[in-house]
């Protein structure tokens, strides 16, 4: 596909650009409204391909949690393998979609990797993701940024009070999630292992915070996020904080996403996950 029109998806996304902007630029890229809504389907997300792994899978126990923070009660998605072992814990961070299918089901494949994996839900405070994505992407648009930090924080705090999990913490996320995985590693003391996929990097001036060991994923295509890598590295480097970074050719921002079509990049998802939890594993276990 015209790598111009992933860019363009990649603006509605992650920018406040309507959906009938958004459509005008498809057609003129395309040629035509009709052309148009024919590309979508194969740019919009597919929760139908979701559920790589099933809800009621008998290696997983699953719960619908809550915890508070901000006075508010944050709502997260659990899973964890059968068997009363304890486990670490690894706190698994959306997209700016919120809450879906596709992220528990990323925190089911990540608990049968043998971690406790919560997946707290950001719009917690707005009453929780809905099913439209474009209702979601406002809503981010709505919340305070500091609260929210604070709100993902806080679910280690939960985390702790759990007698089935170990004092080891990691943190993975995607995207908006990958931004907030970023910040974790600023602002968790007791976070041992971060992985960023495609996400935003934090201001060099706070990297010298960072104790946990990080992996970032980037791709190669990905010219918006990929813009603050070498800033990124050199504070890093600087700071002597123990990383590893991969990019993937021919990869989008998104290529983990296994229910968008056009980004998604098996390949690049398989080694980054690969990687990921070789690292989860050595680090946490």
């Amino acid at each position: 596909m015209d790598q111009r029109i992933i860019n363009l998806f990649d603006e509605y996304t992650h920018k406040p650009l309507s959906r009938e902007d958004f459509l005008k630029k498809l057609a003129r890229l395309t040629g035509s409204t009709a052309a148009a809504l024919a590309v979508l389907p194969f740019l919009e997300i597919n929760y139908a391909k979701a559920e790589t792994i099933k809800q009621n899978d008998d290696r997983l126990t699953i719960e619908r949690i809550t915890y508070q923070s901000n006075g508010v009660e944050m709502k997260g998605y659990l899973a964890r393998p059968v068997g009363k072992k304890k486990l670490p814990a690894i706190v698994v961070i959306h997209e700016n979609r919120g809450l879906n299918p596709h992220i528990e089901d990323v925190a089911r494949r990540a608990a049968l990797e043998g971690f406790i994996a919560l997946a707290p839900d950001a719009l917690s405070p707005l009453g929780g993701t809905p099913i439209d994505t474009d209702q979601a992407r406002e809503l981010f648009q709505k919340l305070d940024s500091a609260k929210t930090q604070k709100n993902f924080e806080d679910a280690f705090t939960y985390l702790k009070t759990r007698k089935d999990g170990t004092d080891k913490f990691g943190c993975i996320g995607f995207c908006w999630g990958g931004a907030m995985s970023n910040q974790l590693a600023v602002h968790v003391a007791d976070l041992k292992v971060a992985v960023p996929f495609y996400g935003r990097q934090p201001e060099a001036a706070d990297v010298a915070k960072i104790k946990a060991t990080l992996q970032l994923h980037y791709g190669a295509l990905d010219e918006r996020v990929n813009a603050g890598i070498p800033a990124y590295e050199e504070a890093l480097k600087k700071a002597n904080v123990k990383y590893e970074l991969f990019i993937y050719d021919g990869a989008q921002h998104g290529f983990n996403n296994d229910t968008a079509p056009t980004r998604y990049n098996e390949a690049a998802a398989k080694l980054a996950w690969s990687r990921a939890f070789t690292l989860f594993k050595k680090e946490l276990m």
